[in-house]
């Protein structure tokens, strides 16, 4: 059922009439709005939109961050592979095995993931089919993906994203299933998204979960009890790989959520709402948070959502689609509590299944506002034209500014890659140190580090490996190297962004222009 003749100021009909031609082009265009209801092409090019804007800005030249070569190492031949904390799930390898089987390139693999993103933001959105008017879908879809963060990470090989796509489509797939119980390609949905969401990031699909099934008490839902089931034996089932390894790897489920809480800072009681609103003027990771509010613009949106779902929502109390999208506001919110006020520091992916979520209240609020039929409509019509044209400004020259950055970096890790190679660091070859995984995956080394919340061997052990294979520690500044090290070969590196007088402490077996045995 569409509800598009729903919104406050819409009349239905097709205006004139009269004569034949009145009632042919009348006749053309029933059909054409029958066929665009069959075939909603509004969410179809906003998924495209976001595909090609990927492909044109996030993926030129912009090689594998720091997390991404973790994932990434898990399933490529290329290394092997990195050391996997306690709060990683697995979920997001998986996703890009198919593509690093294929080939090494990250070019390719970015392309691959911009237009999977794309198709994935349409299955979201198609999930929503007829229970919201397609210009409410298409206009939230649209909110969504044109945000810097959005478009950054669409092929990215980092799972939140994702997450979110899983948890729209879940809202969706729960809404049609409640609305008619019958109906198992609802039931169905539910439980995939749920379960992929979970496979993504287990902890997100609780948070997924438990906004689902208040909904299905609060509302007195038919069948609720599968309503409340089938997400959760979804979530569980995702998640069951992630639950195994912690036994396998770390003693038990609270053993590994004890070490995943030590190496996110200690989760508990934590307010960054501040820190997120800081991170959004283009900063991909804000950890330690205590940083001035550079770019106060860019999170103008960021301040005005908590208002503009607000409003959203009371413009939704006067349509058939209320339930729908208390809905989406409450799962979307559900979503961004653990990462506002559990986690001491922020990173913008974090928000980003919240965002997707509460852009449809967001949706419902502009579009009422561009059908008001009140006194000063065209003022009120060119003030939101204005501000959304800024905002997407303001997102485009955000977005240029950090891929410009990972670019930059790409280039810098490529150079210190290649030196060491040329010094004749070659597999089976490990790297410790600053910037370790990186340099290590680009040299087709291992990473291996002695202390931190990474480490994976003993610096007794990584002394004995040295004696075997070519073995480097990188520094910086002024930094020594560790005792084991100290009577290695010093090589001057390229300097990276952010690390000046990068230096390799080269082990005996790295002999340049020869081959490690």
């Amino acid at each position: 059922m569409d509800h598009s003749g729903l919104l406050p100021g819409h009349r239905g009909g097709v205006p004139g009439g009269g004569g034949p031609a009145s009632g042919w082009a009348s006749h053309r265009t029933g059909l054409l709005l029958a066929r665009a209801r069959r075939w909603p092409w509004p969410p179809l090019a906003v998924s495209a939109v976001f595909a090609l804007t990927q492909l044109i800005v996030s993926v030129p030249g912009v090689g594998l961050g720091w997390d991404e070569t973790v994932y990434v190492s898990q399933v490529s031949p290329e290394a092997p592979a990195a050391f996997f904390s306690a709060p990683r799930a697995r979920g997001i390898s998986y996703l890009v095995a198919p593509f690093t089987a294929v080939t090494p390139s990250v070019a390719a693999l970015r392309v691959c993931l911009a237009l999977l993103s794309g198709c994935a933001l349409f299955v979201a959105l198609r999930a929503w089919r007829g229970l919201l008017p397609t210009v409410v879908v298409a206009t939230g879809g649209a909110l969504f993906a044109g945000l810097w963060v959005t478009v950054f990470y669409g092929p990215q090989v980092m799972p939140n994203l994702w997450v979110a796509f899983g948890a729209l489509a879940a809202a969706g797939c729960f809404l049609r299933a409640a609305r008619d119980p019958g109906d198992g390609r609802a039931l169905t949905g539910l439980g995939a998204a749920a379960a992929f969401v979970a496979l993504m990031r287990p902890a997100d699909a609780v948070w997924l979960v438990l906004p689902l099934a208040a909904a299905a008490l609060v509302l007195r839902l038919r069948h609720r009890i599968a309503l409340i089931a089938v997400p959760a034996a979804g979530a569980a089932l995702g998640g069951a790989g992630w639950i195994v390894e912690a036994y396998l790897r770390y003693g038990g489920l609270g053993a590994r959520l004890r070490r995943a809480s030590e190496i996110q800072g200690h989760l508990g009681l934590h307010f960054a709402v501040d820190d997120h609103v800081r991170a959004l003027g283009g900063r991909t990771l804000c950890r330690p948070c205590h940083v001035a509010w550079e770019h106060p613009t860019a999170s103008l949106w960021f301040l005005a959502l908590p208002v503009v779902v607000a409003a959203g929502l009371l413009a939704a109390r006067r349509t058939a689609y209320r339930t729908e999208i208390a809905v989406a506001a409450a799962v979307g919110v559900s979503m961004a509590l653990p990462y506002l006020f559990t986690v001491d520091y922020a990173a913008p992916r974090f928000l980003l299944p919240a965002y997707a979520l509460l852009a449809l209240p967001a949706a419902v609020a502009l579009t009422a506002a561009f059908r008001a039929r009140a006194h000063g409509r065209n003022v009120l019509v060119g003030v939101l034209a204005a501000a959304l044209a800024g905002h997407l400004w303001v997102q485009y020259r955000l977005l240029d500014g950090v891929a410009d950055r990972v670019r930059t970096d790409t280039v810098a890790f490529g150079r210190v890659a290649a030196e060491l190679r040329a010094q004749g660091m070659r597999p089976p070859c490990v790297v410790s140190g600053e910037e370790a995984v990186r340099v290590a995956f680009r040299t087709g080394c291992a990473s291996r580090q002695p202390s931190g919340h990474d480490a994976s061997i003993t610096p007794a052990a990584l002394g004995r490996a040295a004696m075997e294979r070519p073995v480097a520690v990188l520094v910086s500044g002024g930094k020594p190297p560790p005792a084991f090290a100290r009577g290695w070969r010093e090589h001057r590196l390229p300097d990276l962004r952010s690390r000046t007088g990068h230096r390799a402490y080269l082990s005996p077996a790295v002999v340049p222009g020869r081959p490690a045995p």
